[in-house]
């Protein structure tokens, strides 16, 4: 994997770890470190992984934006630093891999939006996760967008209008994370949920994932046109085959991909 200056990553067996770590500055997203994680992001969707975790270093997961460089941008600066952001975002969901959030600490702001971009989230007991621009001067705009997607219009409000920060137990019970572990367990956590998401064909899993991301929030009936289509291709795949012929043959599948 590339060398970086503001994240760390590294592979262990079928997992790819991506490690914000600008500790000093509370993990938040400069332009350089929006563009290095987008590229680890690509790097790391061309290899034969299964899996990639995002985690932080620090005491917190991601303070959002940095403030100091967007200070510094005109108009046409801040429109094009928001647009790396929401191609980072967008690339996550793109990718044929499984992605996880590991949060511990704070998350707020566009690092809310990153746990909310992610497929799956694991949160430690200590985390907290917020829309602070509603009480500030810049309003959450962006980050708003896939936590509206997660947690519902009426949950959306409270958290975007209050700027508050909801514990761990509360983004659990609003649908933000998938689960929620003492801190000393979220690495075992983690390993576990993205153990469990990965099963199975590969190939399978990521036309899965990207068709889910394809049909979410469009009528039903164009959500069934495009998961019809895809469905039926899907059943033409390798491991398609081999798992339908594995049931039938009352045996142990053997992954082709």
């Amino acid at each position: 994997m590339a060398e970086y200056e503001h994240i760390l990553v590294k592979r262990d067996g079928d997992t790819i770890t991506v490690t914000m770590n600008r500790a000093a500055r509370r993990n938040s997203l400069s332009a350089d470190h929006l563009t290095e994680l987008l590229a680890a992001f690509r790097e790391a969707g061309t290899t034969d992984a299964t899996g990639i975790v995002l985690a932080g270093a620090g005491p917190v997961f991601s303070a959002g934006h940095d403030f100091g460089d967007v200070a510094a941008r005109d108009l046409m600066g801040v429109r094009e630093l928001l647009t790396l952001c929401t191609e980072l975002m967008r690339t996550m969901q793109s990718l044929p891999q499984v992605v996880v959030a590991r949060v511990h600490g704070l998350a707020t702001a566009a690092g809310c939006q990153l746990v909310a971009s992610c497929d799956l989230a694991v949160a430690a007991s200590s985390a907290g996760f917020a829309l602070p621009g509603g009480k500030g001067g810049w309003f959450c705009h962006t980050p708003a967008v896939p936590v509206a997607r997660s947690i519902g219009r009426k949950r959306l409000m409270e958290l975007a209008l209050t700027g508050d920060v909801v514990d761990a137990a509360t983004a659990l019970d609003w649908g933000l994370v998938n689960s929620v572990v003492p801190d000393e367990e979220l690495d075992d956590a983690v390993a576990a949920l993205l153990a469990r998401a990965t099963r199975g064909s590969r190939a399978s899993k990521a036309m899965g994932k990207q068709t889910l991301y394809a049909q979410l929030d469009r009528p039903e009936a164009d959500a069934y046109a495009i998961a019809l289509e895809v469905m039926a291709s899907a059943s033409q795949l390798p491991g398609a085959r081999e798992g339908m012929a594995a049931f039938l043959e009352k045996r142990k599948a053997e992954w082709p991909d």
